[in-house]
Parts: structure tokens; C-alpha cells; sequence
């Protein structure tokens, strides 16, 4: 009985215990339902939601709601994927505090902000994926064991990577690409031994790589490319025995390829390019039988390439372009079955292409171009019968251009320039149906290509010049979208017809050197995108069409050596896009017009004529003056009269406009520049009354570069290399300080101390450095920001005082960038930069010219040079730093070569690949001129002024487009 009673209580407490328990999981799971209902809600209020997908998140089960996952028992969120839903907002901390979630999705949206501080306190997650957003600030603190998949790529994260990452030892996969994060790679990385996938591509990051990655044995895929990376490859990547991926491209890696890279069997892509790695590729890279892409371009690697290239059975790509391999080109690559692209160019490769290339390939692009390669192009490139790029110009190829390639329909891009092809072109060649680019210059090329009709309807440039084609000009006019032709240095004949006016794409038209007679037909008025026009060189008679005069965006003009007689049209002198002109060595008469272009045109340019007057420069007679007086004459005198009269009223009232500027000076003792005496010149009466010296001072011990008082700020820099034992040097700063224009930083003060210190004193402006946000602005804006540039150079060249103002030395970190406006203003600070005499710690600057580097003495024309260095930065994005890679000395050669050789989408900066497929005739107009600013001449490079109209024309025709 006592057992009984005993055992029957036992039961009661169990029973007790067991309704207790389940009263606080009922209470504890209402509790959560609300929790999370509230969270989910929580979350919602933070984001913009254009597409309504949120639209059921209301008081319904939360667990029925839009990208919300719950259990079975529909109790708590698991998962919560909102990808690609357009949202907006930033993301509430609410998102992280739900304890039983496992996966987050929030990528491919808008959302911004910094990444939540409590990111990692959902212990229960083990997907987390915020990419593609707009997230700023670091990478908050934290880890969860359990996470295996981490990706926060294509943001815009900053700061250095958590040294606690290598606590998150249950990942997986991990994606910290495409930010801007910084420093080094941290060592305790390499605690994730069960990693497979590392992402830390497209940032800043420095140093070298830890060789401790080869001990993260699982890895698979390792993504290190673009970032400053530097050292050596460790060998001990070669213990990664899973490895499928390797890429390390874009950084500043140096040494030789590690051999040990050879034992990783299973790899598929291996990426090295654009580094500083030297010696050959070691042999024992060619024992990796699975490898699908190898790309070790742009680098210094040198040696022959082995016959064991027939190992990559499954290769597709092979890039070995802009490194120093000499040798032949191995024959084994014809027996590869995948080959897909091979891309060799400029090398020191010689001897023959292999016979059978492209017989048992599967060739689509084949680039052997600026090597020393000899013998016939193969017949059996096309074989595959999908090769779209076959570029194999400047080598030393000799013979026919295979007949095989007039059957090769797939053809888009061909480029066999400057090598040694003869024979004809036959018929089928030129009814290749997808070909847009065409170059067979610089050959020995001939025979009658009018016999036939090009039928050619993608066709966009098209160049035969410098061989020997004859007949009259090619029937071209079923390739309606031509924007380059280039037919000089032929013997073509006959003349120009009146069809040409079709070309509505027409940009470029160069006939020089041939034996073109008749005249320059009206109808080419109608090609109103074209820019530059040579005739040069012919028998073209008769007159120049005053229709030329309403060619929008004409830029050169070059008639010279022909047979042109009567007057120069007054209305060419009109053209405010016209900034080069050559009419030397014809018939023509009567008065040089003194407008535009002709205003600044070079006495060469208009020699072996009959012409009078125009501007002095021109160096050309006085025009005999008419014997007959009338009223006529006399109301063009007294017009002339009056014109010079407003002229000098205007030139005093800029010059009392400068002198205007009211100095105020004194002298001072400096209490922190312990007692010495400095003399303050203000050009600011308001900043005389509001700065002093020790504030100044202040500033400056504090290492700032912005003083800021009284709710005004200047900019203030200290210049103790200045020799201030002349006073030469203050007058001319006195000269900047007079000078007031909108797109100058204005000199608000100099102060010179006693002991030879200089500190200069500008305006502040709200804007950052041009070369800080260069790839932020639009096309818009970058014409803006060179408008403002070239109006600066004109009013310092000859509009602000007796003597222009040199600066010598325009680079994007001497030019602000206005916040709201993006408008240009120029900052003038010594040395050189003011000072003409002062030029030797100039010279190394990529952005000076090159004679001022020889001569040591700054020009105007120097001043052009450097604006043309800005204009091509704007448009391709590159700095002359980039450009110095392969057979390019400077960007300017790099610039030369892609205007005249390649597709403009080949060189135009990415982000303004938008407005070029729209109005790419803006974006040649600009490299236009700033290939002028940049010419190898000075006396040949425009005026700024000129500059300044060519530029504002084509933002006015940009405006007008939008």
C-alpha cells in the first residue's frame, strides 16, 4: 500500500511537472508569435517597397507572407529571401534578432546604409547573403559557428577586414568581393579549414599573399584578382589538391611562376594576368589536363612555349598577350579540340603560323597580332565555322588573304594591317554579312575593287589605305552604318559621288594620296556627324562647298595639294567645331577669312595660293585696298573704329576689374612661430578681418589643410621649399592673387614669414578632386568639368593680365570638382605651377609635356598638353599610368592608336558606353580634340579658347539629344 501511495505521488509530480511544462511552451510559443510578428513588421517599416511585394505582410499568419519561410509547426521564422525585390531603405536591426532563423536573403536590391551591428547574433543562421546592394561602412564585429555561407560582395563596404573571421569555423563559402575594403588579408583566415570558396576580389587590399592558404585544404575556388596585392605566388598553393579556380589577376604580383601550381590536378581556370611575374612558364604547368582557361597576359614572362601544350585536352582559352615569349608558335595547339580563343599578341613569338590551326580547333577569336611572325595565313582558320575575330596585324605575313576566308561567314572582326599581303580581294570577301570592322592597310595589296558591289551591311570601318588598289571609288553604299573610311595612299580615280551624302553614320572620310579628280560633291554636307575630312594630295578641282559650313561637329578639314581655285567661304571661318584647317598648295584667291579657325591658322596651312589678309599669324599680304571711295568703305571704317574703341574699353575695364581686387597688408608677430614676424597680404577685404596668423598656424601644426573660423573655411598649405630671396616670387603670386574667375580657386592670402616660411591661403570649396571622382560622373558632367578646364586656361592664357599666367603642370589633383554642380575649378599652387623658371621638380610628372621635360621651360602650349592628358582621362577612364603597358610608351600613343585602329567601344570608358551607343560621334569629337591638345608639335596644338567653343558646341548638341 505505501508503495502504491508512493508511486501514485511520483505520478501526480510527473503529471504536475509535465502540465507546467507544456503552459510555459504554449505561453513561451505565443510569446515568440508575437515577437516575430512584431520583428517582421519591424523590418518592413525600414525599406521602400516599389513593387508591392510586401504587400500581404499584414495581420494575417506571418508564416503565409510574402519571401517568409517558417517550421512545420508554423510557430518561428527559418528563412527570410527578399532577392530582387527592388528595396530600398536601410536594414533594421530587427532583421537579426529572430532566434531560430537559418537563412537571409536580401541581395540584388537597393538597400543602404551600414550593415546592422548585431549581424551575427542569430545563432541558429547558416545563410546570409546582403550582396549586390548599397551597403557602406565596416564589417561589424561578431561570428557564428554555424554559418556556412557568408556573402556581402558588391557593396561598398570599407575598412579592413575582422581579424575575427577566422572564427566562423563552420563556413563554407565565403564573398567579400567588389567592395572597398582595405589592409592585409588576415591571417586567421585560414582557421576555416572547411572553406571551399574565398571571394575577396575587387578590393583595396595590400600585402602579400599568407602562405598559411595552403593548408585551407578544402578550398575549391579562390577569387583574389583586382586589389594591390604584392610578393610572390607561395608554392604551398600547390597543396590544394581540390583546387578548381585560381585567380589572382589585376594585383602586383611579382616572381616566377611557383612549379608546385602543376601538382593541382583538378584545376579548370587559372588566372594570373596583369601582374609583374617574370621568367617562363614552368613545364609543370602543362601536366594540368583539366585546366579549361589559361590567362597569364600582361606581364613579364619571357621563354618558348613547349610542344606540351597538347596536354590541355580540355583547354579553351589560352591568353598569354603583352608578355616576352619568344620562339614559335607551338604546332601542337592545332591538335587541341577545344580551343576556343588564342590570344598571342605582343610577344617576340616568329617563324609560321601552325598550318593546321583552326583545322581540329574550335576557334571563335585568334589574335597574333605585333609579333614577329612570318609565312602565309592558314587556310584552315575558319574551319570551325565560328571564328568572329581573326586580328593578325603588324607582323611580317606575306601571300594572298586565303580564299577559304570569303566563305567564313561568322566573320565580325578583321584586322591584317601593316604586314606584307598581296593579290586581290575577291568578290565573296567583300560580302562577309556580320563583318563591322575591316583594316587591310598598310599592304601590298592591289587589283579593282569597284568590279564588284560590297555588300556588307554591318560594316561600321572600313580601311585599304597604303596599298595598291585602283578604279574609282568602291560601290560601298549597301554598308549604310560606315563610320570610319580610309582609302588614302591607293590610286584610286575618278570622282567623289554624290551617293556619299547616304553615309548619315559618317565620321571619318580620309581619300589622301590617290588620283580622285572632280569636285567636292554638296551632298557630303548631309554626313552631319563627320568629323574629320582629308582630301589631301589629289587632282579635285573647282571650289569649297559653302554647305561644309553647316557640318555640325567638323573638326579638321584637309584639302591641301589638289586643284581647288576661287574664295575661301567667308561662313567656314562660322564653324565653331573647326579647330584645324589645311587648304596649302591649291588655286585659291581673295581674302583670307579672320574668323575661327582662320584666326590661329599656321602660315603652312595656307601656302602656294593666292591669298591675302587674314589674321597676322597667317603671314600672307595685305589685301590691295579698293581705289574707288564710297560711303560703303568709309561706314566699315567707323564701324571698325567703333569696334576698337569698345575693344580697349573693355580691356581697361578687365584690367580695372583685376586691379579692383583690394588688398589689405600688415605685419604681425606669431605667437606659436615663437615671435617671429610674418607680413599677411589679404586679396579678401572680409578674410583680412577674419583670419589670423596663429589661427593659421594652428591649423597647420595640426596637420589640417582646411581652416575654419567663424563658420568660413580656407583651404591653407605651407610651401618651405619656395626660395623667397627674390621678390620676383611674390610678385607673381600677387599676380594669382588679382585673378577672379569662376572656375579658378580663388588666392584668398599669402603670408611670409621672416625665416622663409610661405603659407598661401585659398577659398574653400565644396567639391572633392577631380581624380577622386572621375569614374562617378556622367558624360554630362565630364563635359562640364572639361568646359570649365579649357574656359580657366583661356582667361589665365590671356584675359587677366599683361603677361599670361603659365601653370605648367594640369593634373586631376590640381582641379576641384563643385558638390551639386560638377563644375571645374582650377587650383594654382608653386611651384611651376606659377612660377615659369621654376620647373625642374616638374618634369616627372606624367602630365607634363614632353618638350617642357627637354627643355625645362613652360608654355602655353604646355598648358594644352595637359589639358588634352584630362580630356582623354575623362573620356576612356584611364591615367597614364595605365596606358604604359605593351607598345605604348604614354597614354597619348595608347590614344592615338585605339582612335585611328580600334572600335570606339574598345576604348571609351565603360561607364559612358550608355551615351556612345547613342551619339558616339560626341565621344570621337572630344578625342579629337584632345589628340590635338596633345600633338607632338606644339605650334600645332589649339588655343584654349578655341578649345573651350569646340567643347561648349558639343555639350550644347549633347543637351539637345536629351
Amino acid at each position: 500500500m505505501e508503495k502504491k501511495s508512493s508511486r501514485i505521488s511520483h505520478e501526480l509530480c510527473f503529471m504536475f511537472l509535465f502540465l507546467f511544462l507544456s503552459s510555459c511552451s504554449i505561453c513561451h510559443g505565443l510569446q515568440n508569435v508575437i515577437s516575430e510578428h512584431e520583428l517582421l513588421l519591424s523590418l518592413k517599416a525600414s525599406i521602400h517597397d516599389p513593387l508591392s511585394f510586401l504587400s500581404n505582410w499584414k495581420n494575417t499568419s506571418f508564416c503565409n507572407w510574402n519571401g517568409v519561410s517558417c517550421n512545420s509547426n508554423s510557430t518561428y521564422v527559418t528563412g527570410i529571401n527578399l532577392s530582387g525585390k527592388n528595396l530600398s531603405g536601410r536594414i533594421s536591426e530587427s532583421l537579426f534578432e529572430f532566434f531560430n532563423i537559418e537563412k537571409i536573403d536580401l541581395s540584388n536590391n537597393q538597400l543602404s546604409g551600414d550593415i546592422p551591428k548585431n549581424v551575427f547574433s542569430c545563432p541558429s543562421l547558416v545563410h546570409l547573403n546582403l550582396s549586390n546592394n548599397n551597403l557602406t561602412g565596416w564589417i561589424p564585429k561578431g561570428w557564428i559557428p554555424k554559418l556556412e555561407k557568408l556573402d556581402l560582395s558588391n557593396n561598398f563596404l570599407s575598412g579592413v577586414i575582422p581579424e575575427g573571421i577566422g572564427f566562423f569555423s563552420g563556413l563554407h563559402y565565403l564573398d567579400l568581393g567588389g567592395n572597398a575594403l582595405v589592409g592585409h588579408i588576415p591571417k586567421s583566415i585560414t582557421n576555416l579549414t572547411r572553406l571551399q570558396d574565398l571571394t575577396l576580389a575587387s578590393n583595396q587590399l595590400v600585402g602579400e599573399l599568407p602562405l598559411e592558404l595552403g593548408f585551407m585544404k578544402s578550398l575549391k575556388f579562390i577569387y583574389l584578382g583586382y586589389n594591390n596585392l604584392s610578393g610572390g605566388i607561395p608554392k604551398e598553393l600547390g597543396e590544394l589538391a581540390r583546387l578548381n579556380h585560381l585567380n589572382l589577376a589585376f594585383n602586383n604580383l611579382t616572381g616566377e611562376i611557383p612549379s608546385s601550381l602543376g601538382n593541382l590536378i583538378e584545376l579548370n581556370y587559372l588566372f594570373l594576368y596583369f601582374n609583374k611575374l617574370t621568367g617562363p612558364i614552368p613545364k609543370t604547368i602543362f601536366n594540368l589536363k583539366k585546366l579549361i582557361s589559361l590567362d597569364v597576359s600582361d606581364n613579364l614572362l619571357s621563354g618558348e612555349i613547349p610542344e606540351l601544350v597538347s596536354n590541355f585536352r580540355a583547354l579553351e582559352v589560352f591568353h598569354l598577350f603583352s608578355n616576352n615569349f619568344s620562339g614559335k608558335i607551338p604546332k601542337s595547339l592545332a591538335s587541341l579540340p577545344h580551343l576556343q580563343v588564342l590570344q598571342l599578341w605582343s610577344n617576340k613569338f616568329s617563324g609560321e603560323i601552325p598550318y593546321d590551326l583552326g583545322k581540329y580547333n574550335n576557334l571563335t577569336i585568334l589574335d597574333l597580332s605585333t609579333n614577329n611572325l612570318t609565312g602565309n595565313i592558314p587556310a584552315s582558320l575558319c574551319n570551325s565555322g565560328h571564328l568572329h575575330k581573326l586580328i593578325l596585324f603588324s607582323n611580317s605575313l606575306e601571300g594572298d588573304i586565303p580564299k577559304s576566308l570569303r566563305h567564313c561567314k561568322s566573320l565580325e572582326r578583321v584586322r591584317l594591317q601593316n604586314n606584307r599581303l598581296s593579290g586581290e580581294l575577291s568578290s565573296d570577301f567583300t560580302k562577309l554579312p556580320l563583318v563591322y570592322f575591316l583594316d587591310l592597310s598598310s599592304n601590298n595589296l592591289s587589283g579593282n575593287v569597284n568590279n564588284w558591289a560590297w555588300n556588307m551591311p554591318k560594316l561600321q570601318m572600313l580601311s585599304l589605305a597604303r596599298n595598291g588598289f585602283f578604279g574609282e571609288f568602291p560601290d560601298l553604299f549597301a554598308s549604310s552604318k560606315l563610320e570610319k573610311l580610309d582609302l588614302s595612299g591607293n590610286y584610286f580615280s575618278g570622282s567623289i559621288p554624290p551617293i556619299i551624302g547616304k553615309f548619315s553614320e559618317l565620321m571619318e572620310l580620309k581619300i589622301s594620296h590617290n588620283m580622285v579628280s572632280g569636285k567636292i560633291p554638296d551632298e557630303l554636307s548631309l554626313c552631319k556627324k563627320i568629323v574629320n575630312i582629308n582630301l589631301s594630295y589629289n587632282f579635285i578641282t573647282g571650289g569649297i562647298p559653302e554647305t561644309l559650313s553647316t557640318l555640325p561637329v567638323l573638326g579638321n578639314l584637309d584639302l591641301s595639294s589638289n586643284q581647288l581655285s576661287g574664295e575661301i567661304p567667308k561662313t567656314l571661318g562660322t564653324v565653331e567645331s573647326l579647330v584645324q584647317v589645311n587648304l596649302s598648295h591649291n588655286h585659291f584667291h581673295g581674302n583670307l577669312p579672320s574668323t575661327g579657325v582662320f584666326a590661329t591658322i599656321n602660315s603652312s596651312a595656307v601656302t602656294g595660293n593666292n591669298l591675302c589678309g587674314g589674321a597676322s599669324i597667317a603671314n600672307l599680304p595685305p589685301c590691295k585696298e579698293t581705289k574707288n571711295f564710297n560711303w560703303w568703305f568709309l561706314g566699315m571704317a567707323l564701324a571698325a573704329i567703333l569696334a576698337v574703341f569698345i575693344f580697349i574699353m573693355v580691356l581697361l575695364y578687365v584690367k580695372r576689374r583685376k586691379e579692383f581686387v583690394h588688398e589689405v597688408k600688415m605685419k604681425v608677430e606669431s605667437k606659436l612661430d615663437g615671435g617671429n614676424e610674418w607680413e599677411l597680404l589679404f586679396f579678401d577685404h572680409n578674410a583680412s578681418k577674419l583670419l589670423a596668423i596663429d589661427e593659421i598656424l594652428h591649423f597647420l601644426r595640426e596637420h589640417k589643410n582646411v581652416a575654419a573660423t567663424k563658420n568660413i573655411q580656407y583651404f591653407v598649405k605651407e610651401f618651405n621649399e619656395i626660395n623667397l630671396k627674390s621678390d620676383h616670387h611674390i610678385i607673381e603670386l600677387k599676380e594669382i592673387g588679382k585673378v577672379r574667375h569662376p572656375n579658378i580657386v580663388k588666392l584668398i592670402a599669402i603670408c611670409k614669414s621672416d625665416k622663409g616660411r610661405l603659407v598661401l591661403v585659398h577659398e574653400f570649396i565644396e567639391g572633392k578632386k577631380l581624380s577622386e571622382v572621375i569614374r562617378e560622373l556622367s558624360w554630362e558632367s565630364r563635359m562640364k568639368v572639361a568646359v570649365g578646364i579649357a574656359k580657366a586656361l583661356n582667361y589665365l592664357h590671356g584675359c587677366c593680365s599683361s603677361a599670361p599666367i603659365i601653370i605648367g603642370n594640369i593634373t586631376p589633383e590640381s582641379i576641384f570638382v563643385i558638390d551639386g554642380k560638377d563644375e571645374a575649378c582650377l587650383k594654382l599652387n608653386p611651384p611651376g605651377m606659377i612660377f615659369p623658371n621654376t620647373t625642374k621638380c616638374l618634369v616627372s610628372s606624367k602630365y607634363i609635356a614632353p618638350e617642357t621635360k627637354e627643355t625645362k621651360e613652360i608654355t602655353e602650349s604646355s598648358d594644352m598638353y595637359g589639358l588634352g592628358l584630362i580630356l582623354i582621362e575623362l573620356l576612356t577612364g584611364k591615367t597614364p599610368v595605365d596606358a604604359e603597358v605593351g607598345l605604348h610608351e604614354n597614354l597619348v600613343d595608347w590614344a592615338r592608336y585605339c582612335y585611328s585602329d580600334c572600335h570606339l567601344e574598345t576604348w571609351v570608358d565603360p561607364l559612358l558606353k550608355t551615351h556612345a551607343s547613342k551619339k558616339p560621334n560626341h565621344i570621337v569629337e572630344v578625342m579629337n580634340i584632345a589628340l590635338q591638345c596633345t600633338a607632338r608639335d606644339p605650334a600645332a596644338r589649339p588655343y584654349a579658347g578655341d578649345v573651350a567653343k569646340v567643347l561648349e558646341s558639343i555639350t550644347r548638341s549633347s543637351n539637345l539629344c536629351y
